[in-house]
């Protein structure tokens, strides 16, 4: 089906990746409904994009219920989906042993728990239209980073997620895909460079083309692309795949041993950063959390 004619559930639609896919998508016809926790920001992009054609649902992907209203949401206001991204994510900062709890649970939760519940909520209105789910994973799936354990873990984990989903749903006509990623230029990679040091030098070592940042507008050809062609895997940039096809290589004694250089110096610094933080996300996944502890409350 041609995107023109396509109704499309972003999560994480508000910002970054998921906002500017949205952007791409309405130009070329599609009808968009957005969830994300950010409100503001999310009226924004409607405002961007036009509410004749968009719809913002506030919504948080750890909540089922909340994923369900959105999907009969998008449901009453277009009559059908035909796609759906599960691109919500976010980040967490600090080794294992420094790392707030709280924050590597909440990270495994929005991006995983959040992706199951983004494919319960979606997957009978997909079956109608035989439609599309991309689960959003990224690099981090095949290549871990000291100090990045939760993000790390969680990628791998839709990653295999939307392995196991895409048998699952198969015989139903419905086809599911993951994007892989390397360092994008969105907000959750600005933040983690603007709070940590650290981040950026880990960044600046590592062997090319691993060291190198993407713009956002390639990832967003990648996804539009991916849609059209309802992919089973999406890479950004190219040489992504090749990653995935030599993870073995990459996590071997040999692979690892660039890090392993860094680490001794590099992670005890950055733990101290995130001391010196006082939080180990984003302040802006701080200011959602708070905001949804508000309207909860």
């Amino acid at each position: 089906m041609a995107i023109k004619d396509q109704v499309i559930l972003i999560t994480g639609g508000a910002r970054g990746i998921g906002f500017e896919t949205a952007k791409a998508l309405a130009a070329k016809g599609a009808r968009l409904a957005l969830t994300d926790l950010d409100a503001p920001a999310l009226a924004d992009a409607v405002t961007a994009i036009g509410a004749d054609r968009c719809e913002g649902i506030v919504a948080d992907v750890c909540d089922l219920a909340a994923m369900e209203a959105a999907v009969a949401t998008t449901l009453e206001r277009f009559g059908r989906i035909d796609t759906v991204l599960a691109n919500a994510g976010i980040a967490s900062y600090g080794s294992v042993m420094a790392i707030d709890p709280a924050a590597f649970q909440r990270t495994i939760d929005i991006n995983i728990v959040g992706v199951f519940n983004t494919a319960r909520a979606s997957v009978p209105a997909l079956a109608e239209t035989k439609g599309y789910l991309l689960v959003v994973s990224s690099l981090a799936a095949f290549a871990a980073a000291p100090g990045l354990a939760a993000y790390n873990a969680s990628k791998a984990g839709v990653e295999h997620f939307a392995n196991a989903l895409r048998l699952e749903v198969a015989h139903q006509g419905i086809a599911v895909g993951s994007a892989h990623m390397s360092w994008i230029d969105t907000p959750l990679v600005q933040d983690a460079k603007s709070d940590l040091p650290t981040f950026q030098e880990l960044l600046s070592k590592l062997p090319p083309p691993l060291n190198r940042t993407t713009g956002v507008e390639a990832c967003v050809k990648a996804f539009v692309k991916g849609v059209e062609k309802r992919s089973r895997h999406v890479y950004c940039p190219g040489w992504v795949r090749g990653a995935g096809l030599n993870r073995n290589v990459i996590n071997s004694a040999a692979g690892n041993r660039p890090i392993l250089k860094l680490v001794p110096d590099l992670l005890p610094r950055m733990d101290a950063e995130v001391r010196a933080l006082g939080r180990s996300t984003s302040a802006r996944n701080i200011a959602n959390d708070e905001r949804r502890a508000r309207e909860e409350g």
